[in-house]
């Protein structure tokens, strides 16, 4: 197996005090030779948490960014802005952002295009509601959000994320989540050819400390993208610990 990433995405969390607190429990327990591990706070913390994790294994993530370099976007982050503050990934196209800001896929295609051209690495999220798991076109909801979503030579990493299992407490069987993996990496080399073998595909929706190891093992899985567990620092090390540094 190889080395396998666990992203913390701290979502709408993370105060001044919270934020450095949190990282200082990280640091020194979070090493090269192991897996590699991102962290994704609000925009208010990038910049003074980008020197703290500088001298650290530990890289550092956005949560969003707009599809233009600059210009008339009141609110907005460019992808250069988030490259000038040492940020590395970005996570585009989560279910929170599609449900609440109604995204679509050629938005998330066009912030994917914009965020590799800034050098970042795009984390695009997929996943199906539950109503289409339980009405059997769970598959071909992912198919199409993959097509959408995925710019031609994607290089970046695709995150599948149960919209069921977000927040609920619900996590899926492994045996759902096997399939559903099977299933994408079938996908990706359909729509990618060649390039759709390496493309990382990470798990998320309510990983936790007792159930990463389990999702971690699975085969195709090559990381998590951690909610809520992220903001505690012991469960957060305990997903890292469970992943595989190979």
């Amino acid at each position: 197996m190889s080395r396998q990433i666990i992203v913390g995405n701290w979502k709408m969390n993370g105060t001044t005090r919270d934020s450095q607190a949190l990282v200082q429990a990280l640091l020194g327990k979070v090493t090269a030779d192991g897996p590699e591990v991102v962290i994704c706070p609000p925009f208010t913390q990038l910049a003074l948490l980008a020197s703290t994790v500088e001298p650290s294994p530990i890289g550092l993530g956005a949560q969003d960014c707009h599809k233009e370099v600059s210009g008339a976007h009141t609110g907005d982050i460019s992808p250069a802005m988030l490259t000038d503050l040492g940020v590395s990934h970005v996570i585009l196209g989560h279910s929170e952002r599609r449900q609440e800001h109604g995204e679509l896929d050629e938005t998330v295609r066009e912030k994917a295009v914009a965020a590799a051209k800034a050098g970042l690495t795009p984390i695009v999220c997929v996943g199906e509601t539950e109503e289409q798991r339980e009405s059997g076109d769970h598959f071909d909801t992912l198919g199409w959000q993959i097509k959408g979503s995925l710019p031609d030579g994607f290089s970046g990493i695709l995150a599948y994320e149960p919209i069921w299992a977000i927040g609920t407490g619900r996590a899926a069987t492994t045996e759902e989540i096997a399939e559903t993996m099977t299933f994408l990496r079938e996908e990706l080399i359909r729509q990618f050819a060649e390039a759709g073998k390496t493309i990382k595909i990470l798990y998320g929706g309510s990983v936790n400390d007792k159930n990463a190891a389990s999702i971690l093992s699975i085969a195709d899985v090559a990381g998590t993208l951690v909610g809520g567990a992220s903001l505690k620092a012991e469960a957060f090390l305990s997903i890292i610990s469970a992943a595989s540094a190979a």
